[in-house]
């Protein structure tokens, strides 16, 4: 087998195994927690709400979805999503998620620095997504190394943003910690269980950015070779 070919090969391999198993653990610790029922029988909702409140953002809505892991927060409207287990179900994994999502709306009030940077810089990532990989095809199918290396620019700039992510994730969570055990959601045991819910999803975002890494390097070593 080539030499090259081979790196090529051991790139994809280890950015699969790196996704298929980030995914696995936090599937695990979400489904596992999902059945630990929470002492204060507060479902998600009801602790989003209560965080909130607690925060002054009694302004900030809480809507339902039925999109397994939709959970988020919209800076733009002022939104925290939760996904129908999150939202109706009093488990420790429900009021994790919900916390953390909490979290990104503590920061959006706070105006944390990294949060605001990457909402800023969101248009300019859209681009590099969707133009991204038409650019790099095209760049290796015509033999146009100039345009396969603008390419793999506009994967730098994702991994940019997703490197931007990951203090924003990190530090929602943190936020949610604190305020489930300030506001006695959660006793010390069950901040522990919390704790493992918000690693198993944090190292998502991690998985992401070594994946964008290894990508990025394969598509370097395909343009160096077509110098």
């Amino acid at each position: 087998m080539n030499y090259s070919v081979g790196i090529d090969w051991l790139i994809i391999i280890v950015t699969f195994g790196i996704t298929w198993g980030s995914q696995l653990f936090i599937k695990w610790a979400y489904n596992n927690k999902m059945k630990e029922e929470s002492k204060v029988g507060m479902t998600g909702k009801e602790v989003a709400r209560k965080i909130l409140d607690e925060n002054g953002l009694s302004n900030v809505k809480i809507e339902e979805t039925p999109q397994e892991l939709g959970d988020h927060y919209d800076p733009r409207n002022k939104t925290v999503t939760l996904s129908t287990d999150v939202y109706r179900k009093a488990s420790l994994a429900s009021i994790s998620v919900a916390a953390h999502e909490c979290g990104h709306a503590i920061q959006d009030k706070n105006g944390y620095f990294f949060l605001k940077f990457r909402n800023m810089i969101v248009p300019i990532v859209n681009f590099a997504s969707s133009v991204g990989y038409v650019v790099i095809m095209i760049g290796l199918f015509a033999g146009l190394t100039r345009l396969l290396w603008f390419g793999v620019f506009l994967e730098v700039i994702i991994l940019f943003f997703q490197l931007i992510t990951l203090p924003v994730e990190f530090n929602a969570s943190n936020r949610a910690l604190r305020q489930l055990e300030k506001l006695n959601i959660v006793d010390s045991g069950e901040n522990k269980s919390c704790c493992t819910v918000l690693t198993a999803a944090a190292l998502t975002y991690v998985a992401s950015v070594a994946n964008s890494l290894l990508q990025i390097l394969r598509l370097v070593l395909m343009a160096r070779r077509n110098d």
